[in-house]
């Protein structure tokens, strides 16, 4: 939806609001007109039924909003008398349309002063749960967001069982596009298999019904820096086809929402205004070799020769001498392939049992079916580019040469009609031979460099695809039995070794829960 057609949606809330309350306002000694007047209205109901008026906040605020109508909803019954169970439920599944029966039909008073207090230790409880998710809801959408590592390609960075703490705020929180969701949950519903969001369950359907289903127009708050080169970056995978992190498929078969699209984490080694190479597996900046962080450790793939057989458990156990962490597979009968840093492969050559081991490196012309996918570009993992990093208010020259490097740019991220007829190229219907882009692109990589399905897979990444910025790692397992202790409370940026803060923040967790309790003790003795 628009703008437009958002604004035409609110009005006609307000106007449905106001016919259906008018009289209840009347009731409680205001005046009918304040009924309809969109934002007014609902202060004014915050007073009618005794509730802070901040909470007129939350009633325009994206998935909280749809925990507090139906709160509001029952408050306003309960404000008029209507207490039972039978009142709460017909409050809540009739959509607040129950105020209707409340402002026509039902011989309702005002109850000026009533009890706020739950009637019953199950309504304190429910009360205290549900005003406990709206506060983590804020949190989770506009300031700090939980992440889990699925994959090793950041590895020795971020670790496959890292849990982190993302900051929305650092880039500016965006604001949620899919209004109708589960509160905290991300695509599909733990434990149920079902979307999270409401969805087309038409394929054909779905590639346009994101513009018509109740979506929010693409809005971000200010932060207070900008993505710069290597930062490490949690965002929508673009190109997202996947039904699970398995399921990977560059071609578009599988549509969803932009902020309901697969998070993903990597590094950004590419800024707008940048031009990008991939040679042997670097990456190249304006022609220089990039220079990443200290804690940074690029992986490559290499190929081990085994002097002999040996079981599964023998050769983890050998390559973790050499801090090999990633899973071995076999290429032939005596020849394993890892994942390796060059420190690590080069001292793994001095293993006895080791006949060699050798980088695996694609030859620069050789096609790995890569973006964007056109026979003029023939790049691979290891050798990918040059390309152009497109920057907000930047123009290309366009022809039929590097048109497949910007269709999906200037067509599905930046919402125009890209067509060609013979050599011509048509952006809505108009001859074009130059696009000036409206947002900033970025190019993503892992750190595990041929274990990362990555930007060469699937190209830029548009800022509105940004989620925010990996700040804390809280907790760490190798596997679910493991802790990996040195890592718990430690900071993703920084230079040099970790440092683990969870003793610290032990100690003054501890040292507040006894000053809570000596606090309480104290108050208890007041008041006896």
């Amino acid at each position: 939806m628009t703008i437009t057609q958002w604004l035409l949606f609110i009005l006609i809330i307000q106007v449905i609001h106001g016919l259906a309350t008018w009289k209840l306002y009347i009731k409680a000694g205001r005046q009918a007109w304040e009924a309809f007047v969109p934002i007014y209205n609902a202060v004014v109901l915050m007073k009618i039924i005794n509730r802070p008026w901040w909470w007129t906040i939350l009633l325009f605020v994206p998935i909280v909003n749809l925990i507090m109508l139906p709160v509001v909803w029952v408050e306003t019954a309960r404000s008029f008398g209507k207490n039972q169970y039978l009142d709460t439920f017909l409050a809540i599944v009739s959509l607040g349309f129950y105020n209707f029966y409340l402002n026509y039909v039902a011989n309702v008073s005002y109850v000026e002063n009533r009890d706020l207090h739950p009637k019953s230790s199950s309504g304190d409880w429910v009360s205290s749960i549900l005003f406990a998710i709206v506060a983590a809801t804020i949190v989770h959408t506009y300031f700090i967001q939980p992440f889990t590592i699925p994959s090793s390609s950041l590895e020795k960075s971020l670790l496959v069982g890292d849990f982190l703490f993302v900051s929305k705020f650092h880039y500016g929180a965006r604001v949620p596009m899919t209004t109708v969701a589960t509160p905290m949950v991300h695509d599909t519903i733990p434990g149920l298999n079902v979307k999270s969001y409401l969805f087309n369950d038409n394929y054909e359907k779905r590639k346009t019904a994101w513009k018509n289903k109740l979506q929010l127009p693409y809005m971000r708050l200010p932060g207070f820096e900008s993505i710069e080169r290597n930062d490490i970056v949690v965002f929508n995978q673009p190109a997202d086809t996947l039904l699970n992190m398995n399921d990977f498929n560059p071609d578009r078969n599988y549509y969803k929402p932009i902020d309901k699209k697969t998070n993903l984490v990597k590094r950004c080694v590419g800024v707008p205004g940048d031009s990008l190479e991939v040679r042997d597996g670097y990456v190249y900046i304006n022609g220089k070799k990039n220079a990443l962080p200290d804690r940074a450790k690029l992986q490559f793939s290499y190929a081990i020769e085994l002097k002999g057989t040996y079981t599964g458990e023998q050769i983890m156990n050998a390559l973790q001498r050499y801090d090999i962490t990633d899973s071995p597979y076999q290429i032939g009968e005596s020849t394993i392939v890892v994942q390796a840093t060059v420190e690590a492969a080069e001292k793994a050559k001095n293993h006895p049992n080791f006949a060699s081991v050798t980088r695996r490196v694609t030859p620069k012309g050789e096609d790995g079916n890569l973006f964007p996918r056109a026979a003029q570009f023939p790049w691979n993992y290891d050798n990918f580019g040059p390309i152009y990093i497109p920057k907000e208010g930047e123009t290309v020259q366009l022809n039929m040469e590097v048109l497949p490097l910007y269709k999906r740019l200037i067509s599905e991220y930046e919402g125009n009609k890209v067509t060609t007829k013979g050599n011509q190229i048509l952006i809505n219907d108009t001859p074009a031979t130059s696009y000036t882009f409206k947002q900033n692109y970025y190019w993503m990589m892992g750190d595990n460099r041929d274990n990362s399905i990555d930007a060469r897979a699937w190209g830029y990444v548009p800022f509105d695809h940004v989620v925010g910025k990996p700040v804390f790692i809280w907790m760490s397992w190798d596997g679910l039995k493991n802790p990996r202790w040195d890592r718990w409370f430690t900071t993703v940026g920084g230079s040099g070794k970790r440092t683990s803060y969870l003793i610290p923040f032990l100690i003054l967790l501890g040292a507040w829960l006894v000053f809570n309790s000596w606090r309480k003790k104290k108050k208890a003795n007041k008041e006896s």
